[in-house]
């Protein structure tokens, strides 16, 4: 049976299953550890379906996999006509997280 989660990190949602690897914003906590995480809603092949207001009592286990560093983005500043450029970059940390457990 497949339970699909709705979850909630980082100020942002996720579907996800069971043996799922996510990446999600950085989350202090060391490698092979345990977070869990907050669940909104959960529902399975049989059309059972759980909902939350705003959360349910339940949690979603997962284990942190990774840290790592996303993609760099550049941030630009520009004024016209006084020649006035300044160009930064900008590196975000990442935790890939396995969802081990659906309850």
């Amino acid at each position: 049976m497949v339970k699909v989660a709705v979850i909630k990190t980082g100020g942002k949602q996720y579907l996800v299953k069971e043996n799922d690897i996510i990446t999600v914003d950085h989350i202090d906590t060391p490698e092979k550890g345990k977070v869990y995480l907050e669940t909104l809603a959960v529902f399975d092949e049989k059309e059972l379906f759980k909902l939350g207001t705003p959360a349910l009592d339940i949690k979603t286990q997962s284990e942190v996999v990774g840290q790592t560093r996303g993609d760099k983005i550049r941030v630009a500043r520009f004024k016209s006509k006084v020649r006035y450029r300044k160009v930064k970059g900008f590196k975000s940390f990442l935790t890939k997280l396995q969802i081990t457990k659906i309850e």
